[in-house]
């Protein structure tokens, strides 16, 4: 998320919703522009995207496969009962409205939020159909059980400093049978260890991490997340699925389904695939392993070793609550 762009009018309001002014028709994607890594950035993730809003579409490859998939499977899974009987949902941490997109196109009305005014500014040109508020994730601007559908993408969670109060909030505008999908970075990748050897070797893959804290990285308790420093990024919180789970059913959620993304395309590191374009033997290779990944993000070995965590969780409704006592 990068430059500010022009403020974004305040926020109307109807139906008792946070509405935004829609702005101009849907934008395409825009191609590809060089992108530097640096240290790991200390500012906060609204500071950080705001400055990087003007080229925040611009995709490396990493997230050109990472958006492919979970587009993918966003179509899949909830577009069978998108959009029925005037169904609402929400993107919360909506970015410039990738996933806003889709989720109109889907047939949903559509909610979306964002920290970044920059961010929303993008959105709000791509998703003329959307209403996008500013806000935070751990205090939604919504009344109980509002939406049918809520989706958290682009790592948002992992941004968060209280991963469980934001997913409270979420659980909390559901509706009673909506559903949650998410999607988080994941500790137990082969990311961590690429920044190991990188860290032992005079950091030649730009880590930016030094021995011991790479090292801090594996260590104890195993189950549970840790927070990372990662080149160009805030720290970020990678879970484990055993604290997602735990999370989830703690505030009234069941999971449904597990995948994983960037599992055997990160025989690659990391930091190579956030280069602009990935030429020659190496991109052929990226793209046989790209397809790999695909085909393996529902398995328990992509869901284990991923760099990426994707979920589907539901919000009981007074049926299952009775057949499940």
């Amino acid at each position: 998320m990068r430059a500010r762009a022009e403020r974004a009018p305040p926020p109307r309001r109807g139906r008792g919703l946070e509405l935004s002014s829609p702005a101009r028709p849907w934008l395409p994607l825009v191609p590809a522009v060089p992108v530097g890594y640096t240290r790991p950035v200390p500012t906060g993730a609204g500071s950080f995207f705001d400055a990087m809003a003007a080229s925040y579409d611009d995709l490396e490859p990493w997230y050109e496969h990472l958006y492919g998939v979970l587009h993918g499977l966003l179509r899949a899974e909830l577009g069978r009962s998108g959009g029925a009987h005037g169904s609402r949902a929400l993107d919360a941490g909506c970015g410039t409205g990738f996933q806003t997109a889709i989720l109109l196109e889907l047939g949903y009305e559509t909610l979306g939020l964002d920290l970044s005014a920059g961010l929303l500014d993008e959105a709000r040109r791509r998703c003329a159909g959307a209403r996008l508020v500013q806000g935070d994730l751990a205090t939604l601007p919504w009344r109980d059980e509002t939406v049918d559908l809520a989706v958290c993408c682009g790592s948002t969670l992992s941004f968060v400093g209280d991963a469980r109060r934001a997913v409270q909030e979420l659980a909390r505008v559901l509706r009673p049978g909506g559903r949650l999908f998410l999607e988080v970075e994941q500790r137990w990748s082969l990311d961590l260890l690429w920044r190991l050897a990188s860290s032992l070797t005079g950091d030649p893959l730009g880590y930016a991490a030094t021995p011991a804290e790479a090292r801090r990285a594996f260590g104890r308790p195993f189950g549970h997340g840790i927070w990372l420093d990662y080149p160009g990024y805030p720290r970020l919180r990678l879970f484990t699925p055993r604290e997602l789970d735990t999370l989830l059913v703690e505030v009234g959620l069941a999971p449904l389904r597990w995948w994983g993304i960037h599992s055997v395309t990160n025989l690659v590191p990391s930091t190579i695939l956030h280069r602009p374009r990935l030429g020659g033997t190496l991109g052929r290779l990226y793209r046989a392993l790209a397809r790999m990944d695909r085909m393996l993000a529902g398995t328990s070995i992509a869901r284990c070793a991923a760099n990426s965590l994707v979920v589907l969780a539901r919000k009981p409704d007074a049926r299952s609550a009775q057949s499940s006592a």
